[in-house]
């Protein structure tokens, strides 16, 4: 018998996220065995019969896991109530069911984002304590000078939370803005922008190279690809 937590039994077929699974659980969506589900519990998906909102999980998934180089001006989620283009679009539809995008990049912003049905995946990106790396290519207005980089990387007060300690490397100058290499942990809503604001040097193009061990190399802008199994299987093991 193989026992996991519920919201991770439903994150793994793909259906739902884990804390969307953990949400629906609360929510008394889920039930197993003919009754409503309790947050924690674990089951046996190969012996026990769980349904969310009245379906049946599937049985087996493909994981599959895609890499977009995504651009200016596109919204990083599944649909869009203003008509705007989804980082979603860019698959063809036949690749789309089950699929949704592993964290956030900003409408202003571009870059590496994922895209899978891979709950485990999903958590182990986007919790900080798996302390997984983000690396960002940020030109800023001004010349910062290296008091105000070295208080960048022990943490800034963001939102009344400090953030945690970051790698900042200057790659360039070039008249009245910078070019800076910005390694990460944490993902807050627009962390980098913000902080690059609150020291006085605004965000001018920000642009994600890398994800963990995952990176562009060369995939044009707009692109996409899927990942092999072994160039993402170690960031779940």
């Amino acid at each position: 018998m193989s026992l996991n937590r519920l919201q991770k039994i439903i994150s793994q077929s793909g259906l739902l996220s884990r804390r969307k699974a953990e949400l629906l659980i609360k929510q008394g969506r889920v039930t197993l065995n003919g009754r409503q589900a309790i947050i924690g519990e674990k089951a046996d998906p190969n012996s026990d019969h769980i349904l969310v909102d009245g379906r049946d999980l599937p049985k087996k998934l493909n994981h599959k896991v895609f890499l977009l180089n995504k651009p200016y001006g596109v919204i990083s989620s599944c649909q869009d109530n203003h008509g705007r283009k989804t980082i979603l679009s860019f698959l063809p539809s036949h690749l789309r069911c089950g699929i949704y995008p592993v964290g956030r990049l900003d409408f202003d912003s571009r870059g590496a984002i994922l895209l899978t049905n891979n709950g485990d995946l999903t958590l182990r990106l986007t919790h900080p304590k798996y302390s997984h790396t983000k690396t960002y290519l940020v030109w800023v207005s001004g010349q910062p000078k290296q008091l105000i980089l070295d208080h960048w990387r022990r943490g800034i007060l963001l939102d009344d939370k400090m953030t945690m300690p970051a790698r900042i490397e200057v790659l360039d100058r070039v008249n009245q803005k910078t070019l800076l290499k910005v390694i990460i942990k944490e993902g807050r809503n627009r962390q980098i922008r913000k902080i690059a604001t609150l020291l006085g040097h605004p965000v001018q193009d920000l642009q994600r190279i890398s994800i963990s061990n995952i990176n562009l190399n060369g995939l044009q802008e707009g692109k996409w690809r899927e990942l092999k199994t072994t160039e993402w299987i170690s960031i779940i093991n």
